[in-house]
């Protein structure tokens, strides 16, 4: 298990004769902080403008580590995360009960939708989410799957089965990647698929794709930050955690996140959750 330490570096040692006094001998790094998200958050931009300012406030670096949220968990399951910014709550809720996280907060909300091309070839628009899955489906019109263990994979497998549909052919494509990639791929090749909001709406002037589906009730989308617990991993940056989640949920903040998008895109990224909007 690779962890980051604090480490000190040996400037030199200087005997001052006839004093009897050593010079100063060490100088600290900076502390470190490690974040695991999802590329969802990362890509939606949020982070760039979040980060910083935490930076700023606290003298504390954060390394970002976006990726899906299985293997963000998994990060905090091996004690190679300090923090967690995931969306699955099923999932968030059975790494509290195994006794990895510390403490886990509401942040924030946004909503999946799903994205197509403008001639909408599967004649979704508008529909229940389920049963646009189905006639995309039954339509066999091209579905670009992140297939990553991501919580945007978890709600479209979701998706399936509440559609009663085991999705496989040609018709069903996986990136293998983040939201970002894989929004590009389903534009360049005229596809469906199913997208936070916020990435999309990030995105959007770089797309051919249009919001076709969206305002399901199962398409909500919450965010939980969670402090990974220094019982199971003693190498953790609890207090640096704590600091982060306290910024997170702080009211500044939050009125940062409920603000965040609605200049550029006439609506908010995200809804924060942690204090009355």
């Amino acid at each position: 298990m690779v962890k980051r330490v604090i480490v000190w570096f040996v400037l030199g040692t200087f005997l001052l004769v006839g004093c009897g006094r050593l010079g100063p001998a060490t100088t600290p790094q900076p502390e470190m902080l490690i974040l695991a998200t999802t590329t969802s958050t990362r890509d939606s931009g949020l982070l760039d403008e979040l980060v910083p300012r935490f930076e700023a406030q606290t003298g504390i670096q954060v390394k970002v580590i976006a990726v899906g949220t299985g293997a963000a968990l998994r990060m905090g399951r091996e004690g190679n995360a300090d923090v967690l910014l995931v969306p699955a709550p099923t999932a968030e809720e059975a790494f509290m009960r195994e006794g990895h996280g510390l403490e886990r907060r509401a942040v924030m909300h946004n909503d999946f939708v799903i994205v197509g091309p403008p001639d909408d070839p599967a004649d979704v628009r508008g529909l229940p989410a389920a049963e646009a899955m189905r006639r995309i489906a039954q339509s066999h019109a091209l579905f670009i799957s992140r297939g990553d263990d991501s919580g945007t994979h978890k709600k479209e497998q979701e998706l399936w089965k509440a559609a009663s549909i085991t999705p496989e052919g040609a018709w069903y494509q996986a990136s293998g990647q983040g939201m970002g990639a894989t929004l590009q791929i389903a534009s360049e090749k005229g596809a469906y698929t199913l997208t936070d909001r916020g990435t999309f709406l990030n995105m959007r002037a770089v797309l051919n794709l249009e919001v076709l589906v969206e305002g399901d009730p199962v398409l909500f989308n919450p965010y939980h930050v969670i402090v990974v617990n220094p019982e199971r991993h003693p190498a953790v940056n609890v207090e640096g955690a704590r600091a982060f989640a306290d910024f997170l949920t702080s009211p500044e903040v939050q009125a940062l996140i409920g603000a965040y998008g609605r200049d550029r895109f006439g609506e908010p990224l995200f809804v924060p959750d942690a204090v009355p909007p």
